[in-house]
């Protein structure tokens, strides 16, 4: 989970700027809630690179990158995801 702050008059957002801590709170809840912990791990990064799509996560080892993450989407990619093995396809960075 990208975590990179940048000053508020930056010209690029950043995902710490944009929520990335309370998805990070979600995730590990949700993880907890699922009995995850120690199976999963959660990583905060400094800067992934597609700020404009920030939130952003990335899920491996599947190498699946989510963008625009909202708290409310972390049950979703938890369960369809990460236990179920579907990426949520509404929340994918695509390669151009």
């Amino acid at each position: 989970m990208c975590g990179n702050r940048r000053p508020p008059q930056a010209p690029m957002p950043s995902c710490g700027n944009q929520g990335a801590q309370e998805i990070m709170m979600e995730l590990m809840m949700g993880l907890q809630a699922k009995n995850l912990v120690g199976e999963v791990a959660i990583t905060t990064t400094g800067c992934l690179g597609p700020c404009m799509s920030g939130p952003v996560m990335v899920v491996y080892p599947d190498n699946v990158w989510y963008g625009k993450v909202a708290p409310a989407d972390v049950k979703e990619i938890i369960d369809s995801h990460i236990v179920g093995g579907t990426p949520v396809a509404r929340l994918q960075i695509m390669e151009d």
